[in-house]
């Protein structure tokens, strides 16, 4: 096969739109217009049903009940409703939420929101390899808590949490467990019923999907998960998420789905296998790389190393046909080192020289082979470079420091 640069190795902060889901989305856009909440005539009654059939995709990959699934704009919103729907619904019987200190900001930043109108939080620390600890969970719950959330797959390390056991200790003692799945669901089996869980975040463009759609699973049953709306007007989505529902990005994020479920145990197997030529590659390549992350429980497709000795800034800008990540996408502009690799430990150097790759769907073996020669001739330059002796005259030296 011909390479074709840029390669994308970054498919933690997005995928590419399958050509399957686009082709699925386009009828939507023009003759298929409607408002799916325009019940009284044909162009909404198809909207509707398009709607529905993709509430019915996504609730099948995740084993839910397609009357569980609340459309919103993106995992970033699911998580708000979620951590702010039962703080303010729940708040006359508790104050008291838990989460981990390696969660997305998505999660963080309600939280911190929601401390400052007096509600309490407790953040657990992790292993070195991003692991929550369920018995500091359990330690950590008090008669005031109210919800417990950690994310199924780390967007950064890939590892993946004990959830199922972390679901189970909530459930004994009557408080929500939520999880951020983003990063999991179409990856590996999430199955929300299995695991235990009473709400968990979605979003479309993880999985091949378009941008801009996500949702929420919110359990059905008993006892009842009560969510107070973030958003008012309208009563769509039971009153849970008021607005006109996009009608082309809930077809396109249900075909996804639908191409996920097929397709994912063969795809995770293929992705985790060029994975592990890439990390093959780099360690035999190059002293002095360290892996960041559980080496086992993590996603298919995640690799987060540091390489000693190197600014990860400065590779990432020489790797230029190489798209990776020195953060997360949504962290990326900050030079303060990553908050999970230094909640897991790692020490700031390394932490400032770590670099995500993120495999996906589309990586093929000859762009695996191309970043592992791009890496090891870069990180060797780089490494040179801060080797090589200052050759400045110290004249000109005291002349820079005045």
């Amino acid at each position: 096969m011909t390479l074709s640069l840029p390669i994308f190795l970054d498919n933690h902060s997005t995928t590419p739109v399958d050509p399957r889901v686009l082709e699925a989305m386009l009828p939507y856009f023009t003759e298929r217009f409607g408002n799916a909440a325009s019940r009284s005539h044909s162009f909404g009654w198809l909207a509707e049903k398009a709607v529905e059939r993709g509430r019915e995709q996504i609730a099948a990959l995740i084993g839910a009940d397609p009357r569980e699934i609340v459309f919103t704009s993106g995992a970033t919103e699911s998580n708000n409703l979620a951590i702010k729907g039962v703080a303010w619904m729940h708040h006359p019987r508790g104050n008291h939420l838990i989460t981990a200190a390696t969660e997305h900001h998505a999660v963080l930043d309600p939280l911190k929101r929601l401390q400052r109108d007096r509600f309490e939080v407790t953040v657990l620390p992790v292993d070195r390899y991003g692991r929550v600890d369920p018995a500091g969970v359990q330690d950590a719950i008090t008669d005031r808590t109210i919800l417990i959330s950690v994310m199924v797959a780390n967007n950064e390390v890939g590892t993946l949490q004990p959830i199922a056991r972390i679901a189970g200790l909530a459930r004994e003692r009557g408080i929500l467990f939520h999880c951020d799945a983003a990063q999991a669901v179409g990856r590996i089996p999430v199955d929300v019923h299995g695991l235990g869980v009473d709400l968990a975040s979605l979003s479309a463009h993880k999985l091949y999907g378009p941008k801009g759609v996500g949702a929420l699973f919110v359990r059905r049953g008993q006892p009842l998960v009560r969510l107070a709306p973030l958003l008012d007007g309208g009563g769509h989505e039971r009153g849970l998420r008021s607005g006109t529902l996009p009608v082309p990005l809930i077809v396109g994020f249900g075909e996804a789905c639908r191409i996920c479920m097929g397709e994912m145990p063969r795809e995770a197997a293929r992705i985790e296998a060029l994975r592990e030529r890439l990390r093959e590659g780099l360690f035999s390549g190059l002293p002095e790389v360290t892996l960041n992350g559980h080496p086992t429980q993590r996603l298919p497709g995640n690799l987060n190393v540091s390489f000693a000795g190197v600014e990860s800034d400065a590779l990432v800008t020489r790797v230029g046909d190489v798209a990776v990540s020195s953060g997360s996408a949504c962290t990326s502009a900050s030079v303060e080192p990553s908050h999970v690799l230094r909640a897991m430990g790692v020490p700031e150097e390394l932490a400032h020289a770590s670099i995500r790759f993120g495999l996906g769907r589309f990586t093929t073996d000859e762009e695996i082979d191309h970043a592992v020669r791009t890496f090891v001739e870069q990180v060797t330059q780089l490494r040179r470079i801060r080797a090589a002796p200052d050759r400045t005259p110290s004249s000109a030296r005291q002349v820079e420091a005045g």
